[in-house]
């Protein structure tokens, strides 16, 4: 090492630019290219790297289609050859360099030393050699090792050279097709290690845990980077000009590259079939996207998949049922998971025909006072009102989601209580069977329930007329169990909405004028238009504030008295107290002990000492 530096100093910039320009004008300069080569590392200067990089790319773009395979140069070197072809030697030689010129571009493009500009056209460089490394096709292999150094790599997941690659190559459908291919074998080679990983150091552990955790999401910047199946076949560019979607013909088995190159143009029509292309893309997408999902993802990327899954990912895949077990799994965690997992799995009930029997369950124990300041809440609280709309629904399902929103309305903030009334407004008119919550008298019972009781009154006399009797002592009891977690067992048919008439005398106004609102539409008992959740979903302190100062207001509430005050409170307020107005010559009430009359006494002069309006 400390030859090669000081080999290197020895060497001006001025000198490499003569090697460079010797070793493309003549063979005879060819051990030329080792030395450059050595300035292909991120110890050297950025300008000697930058020199060496692009003489040694001029020299190696024309050669390489015509440069033999690795595994074809290995065979070779095997095989003991009498009398070996000269060139060929020599073609095996530039093989066996090409790919030790594209391990240095690597070790540079991913090096933390690496400046960005440096790094940008060295994975311009790479991304040439990929064009027509191939035999003048796409090289898939260099393609695999470049993703492969970005994900394993210590650069962090919003690392410029991901923006570098995806604005510029994922427009392209054979990169784009190639990197589904490549993520999904280092995504199953990622999920091999972690099931045979046991390391008996937990420092060790520790370590390989965080730089596991790194790859997956650097894999997901890559996966969601990716622009989807109908922007690509908008487009229709490929990277490389013989694509990878040709229509099968009856071609010769050696042809030109000039040949193929000339038909490829002649006949753009027929190169890319609309049908195979969405197939192949779909099947390559699937099996990136699964073997992904398998792997142990961290909170934060599991929440961004959960996000853009049923958007991104669902639409495009081969088959969708495929992620139900991912889904339901994610369903079952609760909290903020299992919100952000309602969307896709919505998509597959609705959509895709997947049954999930526990699937209101979970919804309705979703529903706590935590969802009201969620993140993610706008999105739930429409989703709530589409799974809710249907008119299947058995009526104690609805009534139970119906009385445990009403309960939430007494703990949430304002935007959560008119969400809250807007979610009870549709269902009640969807649901007819539940207006009975709506006015209840003491000791009233739905319809079937009276049938029951009936029963057991045929049955047991005796037992029936102590429930009544416990209804008669207590008119005011709830029947509804908030603590429950299955609808069927929480007695929502037996008890009221008293919560939403308790909205009425809510310190904000807009809830107080929307529970009006919504009691106009009950007495009229017409079919109604439903609320649109998506006006109130969103809602927080600052959206109400701006709608009321916006707000015109035709009639300003002021303090009038018909008749002129004498005591700030009343006697009924604070019993045992009086409040007077003390005048000289005026009898304690205290002491006296009469407590009763004591602002009847001083009406007179109090009116003496009003305030000078």
């Amino acid at each position: 090492m400390a030859s090669q530096k000081k080999g290197k100093k020895k060497h001006s910039l001025s000198h490499l630019k003569t090697l460079g320009q010797q070793l493309l004008t003549s063979r005879a300069h060819i051990n030329n290219l080792p030395l450059l080569l050595t300035f292909v590392s991120p110890s050297s200067p950025p300008q000697y790297a930058l020199e060496s990089l692009l003489s040694l790319q001029s020299f190696f773009t024309p050669l390489v289609p015509q440069l033999p395979s690795s595994s074809s140069s290995a065979c070779s070197n095997s095989v003991s050859d009498p009398d070996p072809d000269p060139e060929f030697i020599y073609r095996t030689w530039l093989r066996s360099k090409f790919d030790d010129f594209v391990q240095c571009l690597l070790d540079l493009v991913v090096s933390s030393q690496s400046e960005d500009a440096l790094r940008e056209v060295v994975l311009d460089a790479i991304m040439e050699f990929v064009k027509v490394g191939n035999a003048g096709k796409f090289h898939s292999a260099i393609y695999h090792k470049l993703l492969r150094a970005l994900v394993h790599s210590a650069l962090g997941a919003d690392d410029i050279l991901f923006d570098l690659l995806a604005t510029k190559y994922f427009n392209y459908i054979d990169v784009c097709y190639f990197t589904y291919i490549s993520l999904e074998k280092q995504a199953r080679t990622l999920e091999a290690k972690e099931e045979r990983n046991v390391s008996p150091d937990a420092k060790d552990d520790v370590q390989s845990r965080q730089s596991m955790e790194l790859s997956i999401h650097k894999m997901h910047n890559l996966l969601s980077r990716i622009p989807p199946l109908e922007a690509l076949e908008e487009k229709l560019q490929m990277w490389n000009s013989l694509g990878i979607f040709l229509e099968k013909s009856n071609k010769k088995e050696h042809i030109d590259l000039e040949d193929k190159q000339a038909k490829f143009r002649k006949s753009n029509d027929k190169v890319l079939s609309s049908q195979n292309f969405t197939k192949k893309m779909k099947l390559k997408f699937t099996k990136a996207w699964i073997s992904f999902l398998r792997l142990p993802l961290s909170v934060d990327v599991y929440k961004e998949v959960l996000v853009t899954l049923h958007q991104a990912v669902i639409p495009y895949l081969s088959n969708p049922i495929m992620l139900c077990d991912f889904l339901t799994r994610s369903y079952d965690i609760g909290g903020v998971v299992s919100v952000m997992a309602l969307s896709s799995l919505y998509v597959l009930m609705t959509q895709h025909g997947l049954e999930y029997p526990n699937f209101y369950n979970k919804l309705y124990a979703l529903l706590e006072p935590s969802i009201f300041i969620a993140k993610h809440r706008a999105k739930f609280f429409q989703l709530l009102d589409s799974c809710l709309k249907s008119s299947l629904l058995p009526a104690y399902l609805a009534a139970a989601f119906c009385k445990k929103l009403s309960r939430l309305a007494l703990s949430v903030p304002p935007s959560g209580a008119l969400v809250i009334i807007a979610l009870v407004h549709n269902l009640l008119q969807r649901h007819p069977s539940i207006n009975c919550l709506v006015h209840r008298e003491s000791g009233t019972s739905t319809t079937g329930e009276t049938s029951e009781e009936e029963k057991n009154i045929s049955e047991n006399v005796e037992e029936c007329s102590v429930k009544r009797d416990l209804f008669e002592e207590k008119p005011g009891i709830d029947h509804f169990k908030n603590e429950e977690t299955d609808p069927k067992d929480t007695n929502a048919m037996r008890s009221s909405l008293w919560e939403i008439d308790t909205l009425c005398h809510h310190f904000c106004p807009p809830v107080s004028r929307f529970i009006l609102s919504l009691e106009n539409d009950l007495a009229v008992r017409a079919r109604i238009p439903e609320i649109a959740v998506k006006d109130f979903s969103s809602g927080s302190y600052a959206t109400i504030f701006s709608d009321e100062i916006r707000r015109r207001v035709k009639q300003v509430p002021l303090a009038f008295y018909k008749a002129t005050p004498t005591y700030l409170f009343s006697e009924t307020d604070f019993p045992g107290w009086t409040f007077k107005l003390k005048d000289e010559g005026s009898i304690n009430a205290n002491d006296t002990g009469d407590t009763s009359g004591a602002c009847d006494d001083h009406q007179d002069t109090s009116a003496k000492r009003l305030r000078q309006v």
